[in-house]
């Protein structure tokens, strides 16, 4: 590596960052796109949030001073900016082939697996922003690493009414007194009293979607003689269970069904070993992203197989993760690893939204600044190493979503 890496075009940092900038990452950001962005001056992140509107300036006598006024249910929020960053290390005999002139096969297999690795990174940095956009919105809070080793949480103070889970008798999934539509007028009412925000989105996964569809006062009002053209089951791209959802839309008055399905996984490696019929506390290096009732999977990394358990408690203060049942094999600490694939929007949940009040956003991101060049947004870098010779490249982004509508969200629990 006498010449460096600046020899090598391919790993110049306005290479780098150009690439990901034109990149077009293939995952769906839906969530995080709903909203603008905003740089905030430093990390800490302060906002104000409200709860109703419509308010009307009160008479008063000529002469007299106007009286003061302020939104209604005003709270005041401030949280450290959220950090993510991931670094890959390349090799010399990596960047040996990527100094190869021509079309030599090993400089075009290196050329593209960088290319294929530095999408990777970055898709896997876009996913961490429409993970937190998704607990502000589902959740109403997440937690994320800090400095010294701490957990910071983040709670955006989303009232009670409007977070309802449904009795047993009236689940959408198998109640017998289940009433799909009666559920979606009430949570319509309940936004247009508290917000006065017009109803623009409902968001729910394909499970929920099945259930709406099948729902019996539902069919019967989307039979063609009565409302529509019975293209109900005539598909869409949105839709895994052959469900349109524009036809849903329109005979609930909203103007977006959105069917959301976009996942995403969480990894972490063993740090104790985990003894066949015997261990259910399992010691994992990152206990952050792991959620009750998700399933995790063992992975032997020395012969491909897995098995798969059901979360029951997360200890994060001496990083475990309990799970309902004991494993049928046992796996190695530090060569094999357990993964969780988990849906952004969960599979029990339907949500409505107004995304302005009073045709202001009730959301957005805001962007804080990093590192030395004081920097806002996704950033690309590189550091060389001396011995062994090699490349990291290392991606990396700060910043908050915000709330400022608190009562402008509401969401069911149905199954």
């Amino acid at each position: 590596m006498a010449r460096g890496k600046s020899y090598i075009p391919e790993l110049r940092l306005e290479t780098l960052t150009r690439f990901m900038q034109q990149y077009n990452s293939p995952v769906d950001s839906t969530l995080s796109n709903m909203f603008s962005t905003t740089q905030s001056p430093s990390s800490s992140i302060k906002w104000q949030s409200q709860r109703g509107g419509r308010g009307m300036t009160p008479f008063v006598p000529p002469g007299s001073p106007a009286p003061l006024t302020s939104p209604f249910g005003i709270a005041s929020h401030s949280a450290e900016a959220a950090y993510w960053k991931e670094k890959m290390y390349f090799d010399e005999e990596f960047l040996n082939n990527m100094r190869q002139e021509g079309t030599e096969a090993g400089y075009l297999s290196s050329k593209a697996r960088l290319s294929r690795e530095m999408a990777g990174i970055k898709n896997r940095a876009v996913r961490r922003k429409e993970w937190m956009f998704a607990k502000m919105l589902f959740a109403g809070s997440f937690s994320y690493a800090a400095e010294g080793g701490v957990k910071n949480s983040v709670d955006y103070g989303l009232p009670d009414e409007n977070s309802v889970t449904l009795a047993t008798d009236y689940l959408w999934s198998t109640g017998s007194k289940a009433d799909i539509l009666g559920d979606m007028i009430g949570a319509k009412r309940v936004l247009k009293d508290g917000c006065g925000g017009k109803v623009e989105l409902a968001v729910c996964t394909s499970a929920v979607l099945e259930y709406i569809a099948r729902d019996p006062a539902i069919l019967t009002l989307l039979q063609k003689s009565t409302f529509g053209n019975g293209d109900l089951f005539s598909g869409n791209k949105n839709s895994v269970v052959g469900v349109n959802p524009n036809i849903l839309a329109n005979l609930l008055d909203i103007p977006t069904l959105l069917v959301y399905d976009e996942m995403y996984e969480v990894r972490s490696w063993l740090t104790a070993v985990v003894t066949l019929n015997d261990t259910v506390a399992i010691s994992v290096d990152d206990v952050t992203d792991w959620e009750v009732g998700g399933e995790m999977r063992f992975h032997n990394n020395l012969t491909g197989t897995y098995e798969d358990v059901t979360i029951e408690s997360i200890e994060p203060e001496v990083g475990t993760v309990t799970v309902d049942t004991v494993t049928t094999a046992s796996y190695r600490a530090g060569r094999d690893y357990v993964s969780m694939t988990r849906r952004f929007i969960p599979d029990d949940q339907f949500s409505m939204f107004c995304p302005t009040v009073e045709g202001m956003p009730v959301a957005e991101y805001m962007q804080a600044p990093f590192g030395l060049g004081r920097t806002w947004g996704l950033q690309t870098d590189t550091k060389e190493n001396w011995d062994p010779d090699g490349i990291f490249i290392r991606v990396q982004d700060k910043g908050l979503p915000v709330l400022y509508n608190r009562d402008a969200i509401y969401t069911l629990t149905v199954a």
